[in-house]
């Protein structure tokens, strides 16, 4: 909760010479004077302190003498401040407002105008509350813990005049559970709005570097295909390329045969061999016989 913090401060208290015998319990006795009332010199109200005695005290010279202590205190104040969240338990709920106890001793109202549409008043029961519209568990009803937003403050009667028109107000223990997946789809959506935002200006002003390389990678691969077809119809075709060797390989094959038809077979050349060797050793035959 907003509106609470701790003040080290120096105290001067006088006390009654009388008191002089039990020093720490008279200072208690003034200090516990300065309890639950608006300080203007501390800017809040003390709900709480601790001191320590810092020099032993002196006797003022004058006509009626007191002693006169120095004192180092902490003191806990609540300084409400308009546009702070503070919390408090609900003591009356009527149509036309909420009343709230903050801390025990400060009150506070919220008036209808100071409620947000979300919430609808219903009586059920005997008793009256709000629920809210768009989130039926979340209740506002006497005995309610909530969380408000500070309007104003009345220093004298200790008055607050609180809101619940912000999203992130209403029932505590609704709130704790429930406030982080709000504000997470809130953010979401305000990102979200200021992403198109940004893209709308973005195409209006000029292109962006996303849509510039996008058009030199396009131009590119417009270039590259049009050398591709330039190419493929300087070169022959698969198709034409498979007739060619065909062609090749048919013309290697007739010379083949034509060589073949030329030239005499192995076994024509086996047997012109054997006559030769025939006709030899009877030649051979002859010599010997003259």
């Amino acid at each position: 909760m907003d509106g609470l913090n701790v003040s080290d401060v120096n105290l001067q208290v006088q006390l009654h010479p009388s008191r002089s015998n039990n020093v720490r319990k008279a200072v208690l006795r003034e200090l516990s004077s300065l309890l639950l009332r608006f300080n203007e010199k501390f800017q809040g109200v003390v709900l709480a302190y601790e001191f320590n005695i810092d020099k032993v005290p002196d006797i003022l010279p004058s006509m009626h003498p007191y002693l006169y202590v120095r004192l180092k205190a902490k003191l806990l104040l609540f300084s409400p401040k308009p546009d702070m969240l503070l919390e408090g338990k609900v003591v009356k709920v009527r149509q036309e407002s909420i009343h709230v106890i903050i801390l025990g001793f400060s009150s506070a109202i919220i008036t209808d105008k100071d409620i947000r549409e979300e919430f609808q008043y219903k009586t059920k029961h005997g008793k009256d509350l709000f629920v809210s519209r768009s989130h039926k568990r979340h209740v506002i009803k006497a005995g309610t813990m909530i969380r408000l937003l500070v309007k104003s403050v009345d220093e004298e009667t200790l008055c607050i005049s609180g809101s619940l028109l912000p999203a992130h107000t209403g029932s505590i223990l609704w709130l704790d559970k429930h406030v982080e997946n709000v504000s997470l789809t809130d953010g979401i959506c305000r990102s979200n709005k200021r992403r198109r935002g940004n893209e709308e200006e973005s195409v209006m002003q000029e292109p962006s570097r996303t849509s510039a390389e996008a058009y030199s990678i396009v131009d590119h691969y417009i270039k590259k295909s049009k050398k591709h077809r330039e190419s493929a119809t300087q070169k022959p075709s698969r198709s034409e390329a498979y007739s060619a060797i065909s062609d090749h390989s048919i013309k290697k094959s007739k010379k083949h045969r034509e060589s073949a038809m030329q030239e005499p077979s192995r076994s024509e050349a086996y047997s012109a061999i054997s006559d030769n060797s025939i006709k030899k050793s009877k030649k051979h035959k002859t010599r010997e016989e003259s």
